[in-house]
């Protein structure tokens, strides 16, 4: 960087619909910039009035991330540290409902001093605050900050007002990336920046003006095209860049950075002498990516399999695993609650290797159990998550041990054979938001098991985010039947992991490995359960 060592900060923001992929263009920037050695970190701000998204149904917002000190995020967060192997935190995910809660919480104690409180300047403040308490720590060269939602939303707005003031502020150490939609009119077979144009004039009309603009677009966008947009949008017309469909999300770093995103970032933000990119391994994971040969087919055991970002983490977990392996993997969603007895062979023979992912409740639990007896019996290499693991637990004990009635207690708090149970902490809370075991804990692996062969050590560090937990009391009998509690958590010995002996590979976590899988180091536990299901095949 030049003499100026301050913090920049980059807002990326969208226009004319919602899932264009802010996600990807931040973590993509990021990625670039930390490429040429910058130090980065990257944040989202989340418009909704929820803490976080914990308490939210999948079908709702999807897959719910969590970082290492325990707060559960939103999935974006999952994108930025596969794209950028950054440990995210608390800090780098904020919602209106943190934002009021903080305001509130100031105004009882009596901080405003008698003043009325106000969406500005105390809610912008403290969105502001939020914004530069990353920044002020001296760590970083840039602070990204992707804000949620769509330019037009109500909710948005005091999010786009902090942005505004923090621009006019800090002057060229802040920059606005607006991404918008450009749609493609089959009928009249043209491109329309129609819409692109309406959302700039929504973003101006709130006081921001855009530095670049990305175009999210289903095909190309050409390049007099762009500089229309340029002209109409008060945009420099190398500041117009075009994001279209790829067929990995893992292309658009490569595809933004030829046409020189990142050189305008840097260029705007007036940072100089700054190293070229090193996109080598990037690039090699990519090469493996479209090299690969042969698939490796995994069986998603789930109740929310129909929703395209319920298993995000895994998903990607499993294609990094197997890119690695120079296979390509093809995942068949499996909807437990419509698995049997008599169905049960035909969903699952040509799998060659099956998951069982975590949620809670009853509901589709039966079908999990359907599933791992037939995976057990049939010796399919098997990778429980959670409440995977757990129900790993609950149909050994049923028919293996014989305990037929066996359960854990979320699903039936009167089971005589509670071999799940609550954790003796959760026994006395009664609030559902932010409450269970999350973040990262200590697991201590059991010396030859499966699990630490698969890790290379015996010491992990891993992500949990449940309630309940294998019932200590029974683990003698699960033992001298041959599943092994080969994890644990070295302070409090709550078991995180179990493993069948006698089989290729059926093991069970605690805790969701998928959070800690990038692209660059893809997780051991995928890695070794990929191994297996190709030799499988």
């Amino acid at each position: 960087m030049d003499n100026d060592k301050q913090t920049r900060y980059i807002f990326v923001t969208g226009g004319v619909v919602s899932s264009l992929g802010k996600g990807i263009i931040s973590s993509s920037i990021a990625m670039l910039l930390l490429s040429r050695g910058f130090k980065v970190t990257i944040q989202k701000f989340d418009p909704y009035i929820n803490i976080d998204p914990g308490t939210l149904n999948p079908y709702e917002h999807g897959e719910c991330y969590v970082t290492v000190d325990g707060h559960e995020a939103d999935l974006d967060l999952g994108h930025y540290e596969r794209f950028t192997d950054i440990k995210t935190t608390r800090a780098n995910n904020v919602t209106t409902g943190r934002i009021y809660q903080s305001v509130i919480d100031k105004e009882r104690r009596g901080d405003y001093l008698g003043k009325t409180v106000q969406i500005i300047p105390h809610i912008t403040d403290e969105i502001k605050r939020n914004v530069m308490r990353l920044g002020s720590t001296g760590d970083y060269d840039f602070v990204i900050t992707e804000i949620g939602g769509t330019v037009g939303d109500i909710e948005s707005l005091p999010f786009l007002e902090a942005v505004r003031q923090i621009k006019w502020e800090l002057g060229y150490r802040c920059m606005c990336v607006h991404l918008t939609y450009v749609p493609y009119i089959r009928a009249a077979a043209e491109l329309k920046t129609k819409p692109t144009q309406h959302s700039v004039k929504q973003l101006q009309q709130v006081g921001i003006q855009p530095d670049a603009l990305v175009l999210r677009a289903e095909r190309e966008v050409p390049l007099p095209m762009r500089r229309k947009v340029a002209q109409f949008c008060n945009v420099d017309a190398d500041a117009v860049f075009q994001s279209i469909d790829a067929p990995t999300i893992y292309q658009v770093p490569l595809m933004v950075h030829e046409q020189g995103l990142d050189n305008i970032i840097l260029a705007k933000t007036r940072v100089t002498g700054a190293a070229e990119p090193d996109l080598t391994r990037w690039n090699e994971f990519l090469v493996k990516l479209s090299e690969a040969q042969g698939e490796v087919r995994i069986g998603l055991v789930g109740k929310y399999v129909e929703l395209q970002d319920a298993y995000k983490s895994i998903d990607e977990s499993l294609m990094q695993a197997c890119t690695y392996q120079g296979r390509k993997v093809k995942i068949t969603y499996i909807n437990s609650e419509r698995l049997n007895d008599s169905n049960v062979a035909s969903m699952l023979e040509e799998q060659d290797g099956v998951v069982v992912a975590p949620g809670f409740g009853p509901r589709g639990i039966e079908g999990k159990f359907i599933a791992l007896r037939y995976c057990r019996e049939h010796d399919v290499p098997t990778l429980g998550i959670c409440l995977g693991m757990q129900c790993m637990v609950i149909e050994f004990a049923r028919n293996v041990l014989g305990m037929a009635d066996a359960n854990s207690v979320e699903m039936d708090p009167k089971t005589p054979h509670n071999v799940i149970d609550l954790m003796e902490e959760q026994k006395s809370i009664t609030n559902m938001g932010g409450t269970m075991r999350l973040g990262a804990y200590a697991c201590r692996l059991k010396e030859g098991s499966r699990v630490a062969q698969a890790y290379g050590r015996l010491e992990v560090e891993e992500r949990h985010r449940h309630r309940f937990e294998f019932n200590d009391a029974y683990r003698a009998r699960f033992e001298q039947a041959g599943m092994h509690c080969v994890g644990e958590n070295p302070q409090t010995h709550l078991v995180e992991a179990i493993e069948l002996e006698g089989k290729r590979w059926y093991v069970g976590v605690q805790y969701h490995p998928e959070y800690s899988s990038t692209v660059l180091h893809p997780h051991p536990l995928f890695m070794d359960f990929i191994k297996q299901c190709i030799n499988n095949k």
